[in-house]
């Protein structure tokens, strides 16, 4: 209970305060009023005479004066209350919000952190926070002189679900793997998402290799247990391949990388569970070295391209050039795509090699088309670069930038990467095909070789593999098969191109089957691009270096 001392004296700490905007004019107001009462009081009683003396006795005679003298005070203390309350309540508001704010944005912070680290379907720790974490439980292992296990895991069959049920069936099979997978384990092991239908697990302080058996045999029994979806009954079985610290690494790249390799035997062998060997990657030294040498590779500007020249099977004029990318490795040498392309396309590195590889070639194509040579390029694309949703606008931009027309441009896939996810891929290729860059298929019948998809996409160009055209100089079976392909194509209104043309034998009989365009060490080498402008001297380029649009 507040005491009326208490009362007291906050009301005298009120007045003490300085003076605010409200008591000034209230004291002002109430001034007025007591001045005019007075002078219109003493007037009156005076007879209408206005006398000082009469406003002595008004103002000392009349009661209701005295009580009028008192509003200054009154109204200056109400002032002087009321903004202070207000601004009580002002600043309380603030504090609210301000408060409100700031947990807001805390939560967005976190909200925004937790994003950043862990997977959107699954919820569970992405790569980054998975190298993280592993990086962690080896330093405590080191610390502890403890092994530790890390495990890489790849669904089997779950593409066959994305193409048959679509990828909304298919998320929702990830999600249910994923709580499957989880709840296989104890809480001490890390289950994250590394992405598409791959997971990584880390289990710190290992025992022995039995305690990993025991995970993998709980992981691969909850993950057999049938999915229902569309009123389909589904199973589920995984390959895994495990590491251990310190046996096979010591670092979170090697040991991830060589669970990986692992995974790929028991997925090869059909055996569910293999531990990292030696023995499975022969080569793995020098290719985690490249692995980890290839991030510099562009910023030390050891990339190059070559071209080679593709020319018109009937008159040899000119048709285009392919880019070919080429690794100078200060120590190794010049290394084959085969080399790294694969490493590549592993650690996700693909995106920025293939960016490089576009920019300098179109970069190349304009300065000879500066010159009078409209010389077509043609670049090689993987999987991961037609899944990439913003990978079409990637390819306008860079035409644009270098003023370059739609037509300078032929992007090759295999048939092998339409597999990964032919609707995302159909979808990269179609916008492809709307801005008006070609597209072929290299390598073609030695991989998803189906009238289905090649009626489908809207591709300008096939490529028989090389395979195909050494068998031309074999037997007779070889040209009837490469006759029936070109007749395939043509009856669907595609382009025909014939790599691995070696000798000149090849040469002359391709034209008389109907191809349209040949390639190979017979026509023409790789090449630098400075030496491209005095191969070209004195040559035609084709008409049909630039073919009409594709109409279907």
């Amino acid at each position: 209970m507040i005491s009326a001392k208490q009362v007291l004296q906050e009301n005298v700490r009120l007045l003490r305060t300085k003076a605010s905007k409200q008591a000034i004019i209230g004291t002002i107001i109430a001034l007025v009023t007591v001045v005019v009462a007075t002078i219109l009081s003493a007037y009156f009683s005076n007879h209408y005479e206005l006398t000082l003396p009469g406003i002595i006795h008004a103002q000392s005679t009349n009661p209701v004066l005295w009580l009028l003298d008192t509003t200054p005070f009154v109204f200056g203390f109400w002032g002087q209350y009321t903004s202070t309350i207000i601004a009580y309540e002002a600043g309380a508001m603030v504090m609210d919000q301000t408060s409100d704010l700031r947990t807001q944005t805390v939560a967005l912070e976190n909200r925004i952190s937790h994003e950043s680290t862990h997977d959107k379907l699954t919820d569970l720790p992405n790569r980054v926070l998975f190298v993280d974490r592993l990086d962690q439980a080896l330093q405590q292992a080191h610390n502890e002189e403890k092994p530790l296990g890390v495990l890489f895991l790849d669904l089997d069959g779950f593409k066959e679900i994305n193409d048959s049920l679509g990828h909304h069936s298919g998320d929702r099979v990830l999600k249910s793997a994923a709580s499957r997978i989880r709840n296989a384990v104890n809480e001490s092991v890390t289950v994250a998402r590394l992405g598409g239908d791959e997971f990584g697990l880390i289990m710190p302080r290992l025992k022995k290799e039995i305690d990993i058996l025991a995970t993998v045999k709980a992981i691969r029994k909850a993950l057999e247990a049938p999915y229902t979806l569309e009123g389909i009954s589904l199973s589920l079985v995984a390959s895994i391949g495990a590491t251990i610290y310190p046996v096979h690494g010591r670092d979170a790249d090697t040991l991830i990388q060589r669970a990986e390799v692992a995974m790929y035997v028991a997925k090869k062998d059909r055996s569910g569970y293999t531990l990292y060997s030696p023995e499975q990657d022969k080569n793995s030294p020098h290719r985690l070295v490249l692995l980890g040498e290839l991030r510099q590779a562009i910023q030390r500007q050891e990339l190059t391209l070559e071209y080679q020249p593709i020319v018109n099977a009937r008159d040899h004029s000119v048709h285009g050039l392919e880019a070919l990318v080429r690794w100078q490795h200060e120590r190794h040498g010049l290394l084959q795509p085969d080399e790294f392309i694969p490493l590549a396309e592993r650690s996700g590195f693909i995106h920025e090699i293939t960016n490089w590889v576009l920019r300098h070639a179109l970069e190349d194509a304009a300065a000879w088309h500066q010159k009078g040579m409209a010389l077509p390029v043609s670049v090689n694309v993987t999987a991961a670069n037609l899944l990439d949703p913003e990978f079409a606008n990637t390819v306008a931009a860079l035409l644009a930038s270098f003023k370059l027309p739609e037509r300078a441009l032929t992007l090759e896939m295999t048939e092998t990467t339409l597999l990964n996810d032919q609707e995302r891929a159909y979808e990269t290729i179609t916008r492809l095909s709307s801005l008006g860059v070609r597209t072929s298929i290299d390598d073609f019948g030695t991989g998803y070789s189906s009238l289905a998809y090649l009626r489908k996409l809207p591709v300008s160009n096939i490529k028989i593999d090389r395979s195909f055209v050494a068998d031309l100089t074999r037997d007779e079976g070889g040209e009837v098969l490469i006759n029936a392909i070109i007749q395939l194509a043509h009856a669907l209104h595609l382009h025909v191109t014939a790599e691995g043309v070696e000798n000149e034998h090849v040469a002359e009989r391709l034209p008389l089957l109907g191809c349209d365009a040949m390639q190979g060490y017979g026509i023409g080498r790789p090449m630098p691009a400075s030496e491209v402008p005095a191969w070209y001297a004195g040559r035609q380029v084709s008409d049909e270096s630039n073919p009409p649009p594709q109409t279907r």
